[in-house]
């Protein structure tokens, strides 16, 4: 009898969570389309055998003895898009990545490419047959038979100690309270609802459970297949990861580096729950979930909860974490002060605070907030206040902003009470006039500055006459205490007392000019505030010169005074020019103040953040508003699978019908405007607190160094409120691997026991243009290399020092991508993605040779530096492509690593004499009689060149240290999967191990 099956996505009650399930899987068997060499796809019904030796398919031209394949002869199983045909261009968007699979077999490595319907059939087909090709000749017990499980023990025993009687059954509230307390965030009416389904289905109703019942509800909610899934790749017996399991798991998928089995021991004692796996070195299936979902396994990078940047650089060099109105809790004119908005913004990290004060009724400054606000606060309040806070988040400098609206005999109290109240913090010393730079944050730990005006040095009185601050008049008007402007036009004027002036150093607020004027006039102490609009238009029009005027100098951007609603600006609209000091509503959540709080977690979150090198050189060509990859910052691709969701609220305030949501995942980068993107995936319909998304999406990142990365999650069967929850966080702070994300809450307040759980992987981008969506693949021979070049400034002396960079140019491009090209053809032949490392490829081989009976002898001859990989006898024709593309990627790295000093030397030479030219460049251009477009395009010409002589011979430098860590991969991979020989000797190549070093300027 003909089987037919409908081709529709596996029923929602049907729970992959167990290889027995898997097999229960094949042995029913069901539809999936085979695709051949010439790109169509036929649909055949797929079946294993009862005796579960064989993989047979009808209808087929074959008899029936060929249509099949023994498990025996099965050497490897991939998932996704990872052979030649799967890979082709006429198939590849047919079809997404998740749902494709590849069975390779027989002595000559053929392969069978094969879609399922949905992801869930690729993982129940790949686990049960990577579980029945482990198994080698043995035939498995089948499923449902057999011993318990290291699993079912510890579950048995679990509920023994709940079984006060020893009766053999307790009651369904203790059942259900024993679940929730193993698994928190799972709700109780889920656990009840499980228990009267499986009492209903056992024919056994009542008010107590037995101990097989327990079992079976607590592996039928507490298993996330997903896991289950990534614990079979990993593991050798299919149960658990041992500990060998273990660390290669670490290794080769999360990018640790130095594990030992005594760190995997260490991780087995704190995570497995059963006795029996913490003393045999097993993390079973519940032990690994713990794992994967603790701190010691975030996807926010562990050295950067600590301060890992260079601190000693000028303050000017540092984006600061700066508040706008911290007392308000509401909005700015119908809010209500409260001087716990202080406290909260301290408490984040915050080394920026504006205080605006005004004439109090007692005769005492105090801090407004609002012309409607019920109370002010009294001046010496927030100070004492700002004094017991100020660094307890953080060490580094506290920067008061003043903003005066007061007389100037209150401003003397104000001093009076900033002078007796902070004592030694306040920083008073006369800044050096034979400095360049302001002193570092590290100079001036524990320190607190003023930033207001200052009388100028000829006033001898106790007060004198500077021009006002433009913020801040909004609220002045609506508090009718506006001031008049001057007749013909200019500024307004204040009064500013001697002792409120001399407590301004580091920070004088000065009037912004010109850009040209503060090139040739502003002194390095001197900071302008702009607001936003003025500050959006400079970066819209003169970007470049905003750039180079925040290398020296602070500056600070405040909100619009139109933004009554006390909403937020975009920070990266101004990061993006290098302005340190963008000053936030605390106060107001939402995704500005996400991005502003996401990119302050960074470096211990101490509430500077060192900006990019790129920025604080002092001759650097940088376009923030550059459409592609920046002339010597190696772009780089992000590939980021969403997994699945666990515990997802539902929005807060939605009417959305019942309590299920039907989430989506928004995976958004911010950053310079050729990083900004945005992909979601499908929509998790009925999916209930925990959806299964599987989704991979992929973004090119240009600078790295300014991108931030933000999760949100959505509901998109809503009415009302669609926002369920989000998280952002830095690029640079990711890890790489199987990660979960911390969920957060509108407000930036942690969503207890709310995750996604990802997969991420960096790679660095291959040639020009857009980094392609699907993959890398079958593009390398029609694309023409692309090679930066200088640029002709005009001037002949520094043209010619250039032009000496012409030729070295070419062989560091040419020595990086003949690697590139090398390591992502030998990766494709060893089914894997770009994203993979050395050691993966070196273990992907070694397991198709350990899992055949007449497997050809190849092995790794590790007495050489660079090891060659040499076969005896006849060889299949896939391994042999394979050998001659790990040849071409060993002979292009030794080539890389012998001549890249060199070659490093004579860029770096180039770029030296470049700047030699630096100091005379405005002599040689008055000389060379350059003006207006023909000198700003020399200036341009002469920083880019600079720049990408800097950055093509870091490049090359960084080529370099990656080629020596993938030798040393492939010795380490060698010993540890046994087709090395001669390893004795030990690889030349020392580990090269990537820390957050200070740059040298």
């Amino acid at each position: 009898k003909k089987k037919t099956v409908s081709f529709s996505t596996m029923p929602n009650d049907r729970k992959i969570n167990s290889t027995g399930a898997c097999i229960s899987v094949m042995l029913e068997g069901c539809e999936l389309k085979k695709v051949r060499s010439n790109s169509r796809m036929y649909s055949r019904f797929f079946v294993l055998d009862a005796d579960m030796r064989c993989v047979r398919w009808e209808p087929s031209k074959k008899d029936s003895e060929k249509a099949k394949i023994e498990i025996k002869s099965v050497k490897e199983v991939r998932v996704g898009k990872k052979t030649p045909v799967l890979r082709s261009n006429g198939l590849s968007d047919q079809f997404p990545d998740e749902c494709a699979f590849s069975i390779i077999y027989g002595d000559n490595y053929e392969s069978l490419d094969l879609v399922a319907s949905s992801a869930d059939m690729v993982s129940a087909w790949v686990m049960g047959l990577r579980y029945l090709v482990s198994y080698g000749k043995h035939t498995p017990e089948a499923p449902g038979t057999g011993h318990p499980s290291l699993r079912t023990s510890w579950i048995s025993s679990v509920f023994d100690l709940a079984d006060l009687e020893k009766s053999g059954r307790i009651p369904v509230p203790r059942a259900v309270q024993l679940i929730k307390a193993l698994n928190p965030g799972m709700k109780t009416s889920t656990i009840e609802l499980k228990f009267k389904e499986l009492q209903k289905a056992n024919e056994c109703p009542g008010t107590e459970v037995a101990c097989d019942l327990f079992v079976e509800v607590y592996c039928e909610l507490c298993t996330r297949p997903e896991i289950f899934f990534l614990l079979v790749q990993f593991s050798s017996n299919k149960e658990y990861l041992g500990l060998k399991d273990l660390l290669m798991f670490l290794e080769v998928e999360q990018g640790m580096e130095g594990v030992t089995e005594e760190k995997c021991l260490e991780i087995v004692g704190k995570y497995e729950p059963s006795k029996e796996g913490r003393e045999k070195g097993y993390l079973a299936i519940d032990g690994f979930t713990r794992y994967l979902l603790s701190a010691d396994c975030s996807i926010f990078d562990p050295q950067h909860r600590k301060v890992c940047q260079d601190m000693a650089q000028p303050l000017s060099h540092y984006y600061i974490s700066s508040a706008h109105s911290a007392c308000l809790l509401e909005d700015n004119f119908w809010g209500r002060s409260d001087i716990n908005g202080y406290i909260s913004a301290l408490g984040l990290g915050c080394r920026s605070i504006e205080l605006v004060l005004w004439d109090g009724p007692e005769g005492e400054p105090v801090v407004y907030t609002s012309p409607s606000a019920a109370s002010c606060v009294p001046f010496r309040t927030v100070v004492g206040l700002i004094d017991q806070h100020a660094f307890t988040a953080s060490a580094y400098p506290l920067i008061l902003c003043l903003v005066v609206r007061c007389s100037a005999a209150q401003q003397r109290l104000a001093a009076q009470c900033l002078r007796k109240i902070l004592g030694e913090k306040l920083y008073l010393e006369p800044p050096n006039p034979a400095a360049s730079y302001l002193p570092s944050p590290e100079q001036l730990k524990g320190r607190i500055l003023i930033k207001g005006k200052k009388l100028p040095p000829g006033c001898e009185d106790s007060e004198g006459e500077v021009s006002d601050e433009e913020e801040g008049w909004e609220l002045a008007r609506r508090l009718g205490q506006d001031r008049e402007a001057p007749e013909g036009g200019g500024p307004r004027r204040m009064r500013l007392s001697r002792e409120l002036s001399d407590l301004v150093s580091l920070c004088q607020a000065v009037p912004f000019q010109d850009f040209e004027s503060s090139r040739r006039g502003q002194r390095y102490w001197e900071m302008c505030s702009f607001s936003e609009v003025e500050a959006g238009r400079f970066t819209n029009e003169c970007p470049a010169e905003l750039v180079s005027y925040n290398k020296r100098f602070l500056s600070r951007v405040y909100p619009s005074p139109m933004r009554i609603d006390a909403s937020n600006m975009n920070p990266q609209d101004f990061w993006k020019c290098g302005c340190q000091m963008v000053a936030m509503n605390y106060q107001t959540p939402g995704l500005m103040m996400d991005l502003n709080a996401g990119w302050f977690r960074q470096n211990g979150a101490c509430g500077y953040v060192l900006r990019p090198a790129i920025m604080r050189e002092e001759v650097s060509y940088f376009s923030a508003n550059a459409k592609d990859s920046l002339p010597g910052v190696p772009a780089q691709l992000l590939h980021l699978k969403v997994i699945s969701g666990q515990n997802l609220p539902k929005p807060k305030g939605s009417g959305a019908k019942g309590e299920v949501v039907e989430p989506y995942v928004c995976a958004e980068i911010h950053g310079i405007p050729a990083d900004c993107a945005e992909h979601r995936t499908k929509t998790a319909l009925q999916s209930g607190d925990n959806p299964v998304f599987d989704e991979s999406l992929e973004f090119q990142i240009n600078l790295p160094e300014l991108a931030v990365l933000r999760f949100v999650v959505l509901d998109d069967d809503y009415i009302g409120d669609e926002f369920i929850a989000q998280y952002t966080i830095p690029f640079e702070c990711l890890q790489p691997g199987y990660r979960h994300v911390p969920l957060q809450s509108l407000t930036g307040e942690p969503l207890p026991h709310a995750t996604l759980f990802v997969h991420v992987a960096i790679t660095d981008r291959r040639g020009g243009g857009k980094g392609h969506r699907r993959g890398l693949a079958g593009r390398r021979g029609r694309r023409v290399r692309e090679y930066t070049s200088t640029k002709a400034t005009g001037i002949k002396a520094i043209d010619e020092v250039f032009r000496t960079a012409t030729q070295p140019l070419r062989e560091a491009t040419d020595l990086r991508e003949n690697v590139q090209n090398a390591l992502v053809s030998f990766k494709e032949l060893c089914g894997l993605t770009p994203a993979a490392n050395m050691k993966q490829c070196i273990l992907t081989v070694a397991t198709w040779l350990l899992h055949s009976d007449s497997a050809p002898s190849v092995t790794l001859n590790l007495a050489e530096q660079y090891p060659s990989m040499e076969a005896q006898g006849p060889i299949p024709d896939l391994l042999r492509k394979v050998l001659t593309a790990y040849e071409t990627m060993i002979q292009t790295s030794r080539t890389l690593i012998e001549s890249a000093d060199a070659v490093y030397g004579k860029l770096m030479q180039a770029q030296q004499a470049g700047m030699d030219f630096h100091k005379e460049l405005h002599r040689i251009e008055t000389k060379e009689g350059l003006r207006g477009r023909k000198l700003q395009k020399a200036l341009e010409s002469f920083a880019w060149n600079i720049t990408v002589l800097k950055g093509q011979a870091d490049l090359l430098k960084h080529a370099k240290a990656e080629a020596l860590d993938n030798l040393w991969q492939i010795h380490n991979a060698g010993q540890s999967c046994g087709i090395g020989r001669n390893g004795s000797a030990s690889p030349e190549t020392s580990r090269l191990r990537a820390t957050l070093e200070p740059i040298p300027e």
